[in-house]
């Protein structure tokens, strides 16, 4: 397969952050990860979620323990309504 050197400049310190959190977390190199984004943002390879895991790279540490206080209080079982 032929392929190409690229060098990318100005990249957002968000964005670094996001495929840099995925690649430790997948153990890939960030390389891995930014052919995989670079891949899937040219529409070269459908992107199929099942969940919601990719949204986790994305929050801050204040946002992501908003989300999972949302998501646990909505875990709550309403004994009234469940008679």
């Amino acid at each position: 397969m032929n392929t190409k050197q690229y060098t990318i400049r100005n990249v957002p310190e968000r964005v670094d952050l996001i495929l840099k959190r995925k690649a430790k977390r997948e153990g890939r190199s960030l390389n891995d990860i930014a052919l995989e984004a670079l891949s899937e943002g040219s529409g070269d390879r459908p992107t199929r979620r099942a969940d919601m895991d990719f949204l986790r790279d994305s929050l801050s540490s204040a946002e992501a323990r908003q989300l999972e206080a949302t998501i646990l209080a909505q875990r709550t079982i309403d004994g009234k309504l469940w008679k």
